[in-house]
């Protein structure tokens, strides 16, 4: 999932290992084929895959004496290749040409003479008179194209590198500035924190592979000291004024560019050096006593840490320095909960372990244990470095996408303070959100007080165990419920103690208090609106996992649904009920795995019960739930059930850690953006019987169909990304530059046009601004499987059978009293099963007017049963346009 600048990089590679492979085995195939001395003097067969720049030329000038014309392919990589150094070339030659540094320009020079060598190797092929085909074919190596590589000394190394290092800056400053804004608009104009999180979740998914994929090649280089120190030379305050961005407008007929606006980057600003210095700090201060408590040197640097301090008519120097501190004291209060678990054994239990050896991931012995939601692989990570013995060195343990997580962390309260940075800009100060508070929605999710009847999920959890041991009285089977009672219990223990709220805010023995004690005990919530939020996200995929795994053990839910479909079919319901039209929608492959039936309902329904005892299923999930290693996101996987499959929005990504290439076909929402851009990438093939386009039979291309989608839409869908013509939205998304007209990107440099010639190759900021879509959908918007409140709804379903029951045993109703009073003893056990079976094997007039009274007093809609306070269904979920005065980073070039 690299970026764009990432992706340019990656290409560069491919491009050179595929120039290498022609070059080379033309070459040995022309030695081979019997080439005098003369010829051949001084090119010999190469058979590993690897050459210096100086061969390249020798074998250049051999092929050129042998093999006419060139393919014209060669030419276009040669001339991407020596573009690709040609653009770092100019760009760090502008550097010094400002600011002299002998580094640089040794670099430069090795670039300059793999540029040359190249040149002259394209020129020697008769790069200037092109020709489509060769006359002569390559032999082909048995080394993998993958593996040809161009041999560098050390400087061509250093250049190599650098040029890796800058192929991921920009990334860098545009996801930061993508993120900052999310917040922004988290605290000032209501977007759900739960569909930032996520978008900030995939953000740092982004800069983790772009930088594993891009320094796959310079294995021990990749940390982000390593990198810095290599793009400051290990100077940030010397590198300063070397990096500048500017806007540019394009004239109507798009030859023609002009800088209307330049201005030098701060680096320690954009590339987080400063968010990354005091990382370091506080993991120095911390490994020195290992109590928890920072030492008083620090002490007396932070401890005046203000949340209301006026960031606006503060000094530069003063945000800084407030900002120091509160990360800080942050990173504090985060270790101190993640490893009090571990603390208090050793403490209050005598336990002997040793915090240097302590697993602390996600993976590891402790995570059972629940202290935190939402950031506990960052808490782990941290917790680690922190915990190792004083003066360890752990700065080359610190990756970009970890400075990132914590830019974004930090950057979220900032933003909700009024206090952004913008490259152009500097910073961007305004008001802080009046009425914001972090945990606005989180506290939605739960409601603690019951302050929102019927909404918050912690009441309707008291009243669901409740009901489900009526349930079991009824039936008389007192473990009829017992392990779901037991998991929702533990789910609502773990919600009270470590979501929104910590146990940390009442004091733990052994445990020092929060560092916010003297303005919010809970201040490692009430001042995080990204953990909040994380926390959210979590929650609510958790929520949704235990109602569906409820959901496929019990009959009510499914029985409600087929008796809701058959009244309405056969009228007795004008029209559907809004919730259960609204779920019926949502999730019609769980409740109908045939589709909805028109006709036949009792078959339907027969067909869908008869598989209710799928025993390998149920085994393979008490494996799982039995294997120690297992958490409780992979107990409660959706996969395992027996329907009740479908997976949120939310759901997908958090399985597939947040990178969207790990998202399986079979769990795609049709219809989504994830769903277009995959229906993008499918391969197209000629119909024998047709000889028309069509796509490859994917899976996806199968559910398409079967929910009626024709050829031809198939393929319209497949070009959206690439052609954008017909769908104005995602134009709309794609560049949102209607308030900036006349401005667009500054010169490009992307030697393989990947924005122009490849759009359906969709990175970075662009994909984060199409799965926004599918994220506000999910969690607020149209198709909000996210923000159903599950449990209430089984609090419905079962309130609902207890009125019909009532209903039917008050008129004596024959159903009722076989079902339910003279029940044969094989159903004794599933008598709401038995009575809803012979309702709809015989359709009986009375029964059914009797049904639908009770489903329509009163009619319920979806919106009853949400955790927030309204869903925004009018809204396509699009970005949010930029403040009149902001200039957006999509706008921009870096140099």
């Amino acid at each position: 999932m690299a970026g764009r600048s990432g992706k340019l990089y990656l290409t560069y590679k491919k491009d050179t290992s595929r120039l290498l492979y022609w070059v080379i085995n033309t070459s040995n195939g022309i030695l081979q084929s019997g080439a005098s001395a003369e010829e051949r003097a001084p090119v010999t067969v190469n058979s590993t895959g690897q050459s210096t720049v100086s061969e390249i030329v020798s074998m250049a000038k051999l092929i050129a004496k042998h093999v006419q014309p060139v393919p014209a392919a060669v030419f276009r990589l040669f001339q991407a290749v020596i573009k690709a150094r040609s653009t770092t070339h100019d760009a760090f030659q502008q550097i010094v040409n400002q600011t002299p540094d002998p580094e640089i320009e040794r670099s430069n020079a090795t670039h300059k003479h793999f540029i040359d060598a190249l040149t002259e190797a394209f020129h020697a092929l008769g790069g200037a008179k092109q020709a489509p085909q060769p006359t002569t074919e390559a032999s082909i190596a048995d080394v993998p194209v993958e593996s040809y590589r161009i041999i560098e000394d050390k400087d061509g190394l250093v250049s190599e590198y650098l040029l890796a290092v800058y192929a991921v800056i920009t990334e860098w400053c545009e996801l930061r500035s993508t993120v900052q804004d999310l917040w922004r608009e988290v605290a000032y104009e209501g977007l759900n924190g739960a569909v930032a999180a996520s978008l900030t979740n995939v953000a740092v998914a982004m800069v983790k592979q772009t930088c594993i994929a891009v320094f796959a090649d310079f294995p021990g280089h990749e940390s982000y000291e390593t990198i810095m120190r290599t793009l400051t030379r290990g100077d940030p305050d010397k590198a300063q004024g070397q990096f500048s961005v500017g806007l540019y407008r394009i004239s109507a007929c798009g030859h023609q560019t002009q800088k209307v606006k330049d201005n030098a980057i701060d680096i320690k600003e954009q590339f987080w050096v400063n968010t990354y210095n005091d990382l370091v700090e506080f993991i120095t201060d911390f490994q020195k006593n290992r109590s928890g408590k920072p030492t008083k040197a620090l002490q007396t640097q932070i401890n005046d840490w203000n949340p209301t301090f006026d960031l606006q008519r503060a000094t530069r120097d003063e945000r800084l320095s407030w900002r120091r501190s509160y990360t800080i004291n942050w990173l504090y209060d985060l270790v101190n909960v993640f490893s009090s678990i571990v603390v208090q054994r050793n403490t209050q239990k005598g336990e002997k372990h040793v915090y240097e050896n302590v697993d602390w991931s996600t993976t590891g012995p402790w995570d059972q244990h629940r202290r935190l939601f939402g950031l506990n692989e960052f808490a782990g990570l941290i917790t680690t470095l922190a915990m190792q013995k004083p003066n360890t060195d752990v700065r080359q343990k610190i990756l970009p996408h970890h400075v990132f997580q914590l830019q974004c962390i930090v950057d979220s309260l900032t933003a909700s303070r009024g206090w952004t940075v913008s490259p152009l800009r500097g910073h961007v100060l305004n008001p802080p959100a009046r009425k914001f508070r972090p945990r606005r929605d989180v506290d939605l999710f739960l409601d603690r007080e019951n302050s929102r009847e019927g909404h918050g999920l912690l009441q309707a959890i008291d009243i669901l165990k409740q009901l489900l041991a009526k349930d079991a009285e009824l039936h008389h089977d007192p473990n009829r419920h017992k392990a779901i009672s037991e998991i929702i219990e533990d789910i609502k223990f773990d919600f009270v103690n470590w979501l929104g709220e910590s146990k940390y805010m009442y004091g733990l023995n052994t445990i020092p208090p929060s560092r916010f004690s003297k303005h919010n005990a809970n201040g490692l919530w009430e001042f995080s609106p990204l953990l909040c939020a994380a926390g959210l996200v979590e929650g609510l995929v958790l929520a949704q996992r235990v109602t569906m795994l409820m959901w496929d053990q019990i009959p009510e839910p499914t029985l409600v649904f087929h008796l809701h479909n058959m009244l309405v079919q056969k009228g007795y319901i004008k029209e559907p009920i809004g919730l259960y039209g609204t779920l019926q929608d949502m999730l019609e492959d769980s409740f109908f795995p045939g589709g909805v039936p028109e006709s036949k309902f009792y078959d339907s329904l027969v067909k869908r019960v008869e598989t209710l005892n799928d025993r390998a299923r149920l085994r393979q999930r008490q494996a799982t739930a039995r294997n120690p290693e297992k958490g409780i996101h992979q107990i409660l996987d959706v996969s395992l059930n027996r329907f009740f499959k479908t997976k949120s929005a939310l759901m997908m990504y958090y399985d597939a850690d947040w990178v969207p290439e790990r998202i399986p076909d079979s769990e795609v929402r049709f219809p989504s953006f994830l769903w277009t851009l995959r229906m993008s990438e499918t391969k197209q093939v000629i119909d024998p019987l047709t000889s028309e386009r069509r796509l490859e039979e994917t899976e996806l291309v199968k559910r398409a169909k079967l929910r009626g989608m024709d050829n031809a839409a198939l393929l319209q869908a497949a070009s959206i990304p690439k052609t954008q013509k017909d769908f104005r939205d995602l134009d709309a998304l794609m560049s949102h530059r209607s308030e900036f007209k006349g401005y667009k990107t500054g010169p490009k440099r992307d030697p393989y046009r990947v924005t122009e010639e490849k759009k359906k190759d969709i990175k970075g900021n662009e994909l984060l601004d199409l799965l926004r879509i599918d994220m506000f959908a999910d969690v607020c918007g149209r198709v909000p499987l996210s923000s159903m409140n599950y449990t209430w709804i089984t609090v419905h379903f079962m309130f609902l059978f207890l009125r019909i029951e009532d209903r039917f045993k008050e008129t004596r109703h024959p159903f009722y009293v076989r079902a339910y009073e003279n029940p044969p003893s094989n159903i004794r056990r599933q008598k709401r099963l038995a009575f809803v079976v012979n309702v709809m094997a015989e359709e009986d007039d009375e029964a059914l007017k009797l049904l639908a009274e009770v489903f329509q007093n009163p009619r319920m809609g979806a919106l009853n049963f949400i955790y927030w306070d309204d869903l925004r269904e009018g809204e396509f979920g699009e970005k949010s346009k930029s403040d009149a005065d902001e200039i957006p980073m999509d706008q921009c070039s870096v140099m």
